[in-house]
């Protein structure tokens, strides 16, 4: 469950960033290297200030609750407003994201994108109304599932690369 901003991130990271890039036609692939340098930093400055928390807050500590004891009220009220904020944010760009593949994967369900798009946010709010522990246990199978699938999609295009000799092979048109 906690980390539903990570999964959704992998999911439509990469296609935003192409997106934007693919107007600018070949001239676009030179700045994909430079833009994974950036998100790989700020990465690591992530986990290393996640392992920072953690040892000083080992029972538990939030941004709320370290920054209410290092730096005061104000910054405390600013760290869960920003939270809250993250929250609705990750959640609507993650179901979006999801329906928006689902839609292009089976092009039959394009009616009923706002309809999915509902039906599973209740869920989500269902599942998260039971606590941290029962939702991140209800949360476990469907992430296990999602990162199991990026590895065989990984696998899948290393194995067509190694076949095809790297180069790449024409799509057929259905």
């Amino acid at each position: 469950m906690l980390g539903l901003d990570a999964l959704a991130s992998a999911a439509y990271g990469p296609e935003a960033a192409l997106t934007i890039l693919i107007p600018l036609g070949a001239l676009g692939l030179r700045y994909i290297g430079p833009i994974s340098a950036i998100i790989i930093a700020l990465l690591f400055v992530v986990y290393f200030s996640y392992r920072q928390t953690i040892g000083a807050y080992p029972h538990g500590g939030g941004s709320y609750t370290v920054a209410r004891e290092n730096l005061g009220v104000f910054p405390s009220l600013l760290a869960a407003a920003a939270l809250l904020l993250d929250y609705v944010l990750v959640v609507a760009v993650g179901i979006s994201a999801g329906v928006g593949a689902l839609v292009s994967a089976l092009p039959s369900l394009q009616p009923y994108t706002l309809a999915l798009c509902l039906i599973i946010l209740f869920l989500i709010a269902v599942v998260n109304r039971r606590g941290v522990r029962e939702s991140g246990a209800a949360f476990m199978l469907p992430t296990y599932l999602f990162i199991g699938c990026m590895f065989a999609v990984v696998l899948i295009g290393l194995a067509k690369v190694a076949l095809s000799g790297g180069h790449p092979s024409a799509v057929a048109a259905t």
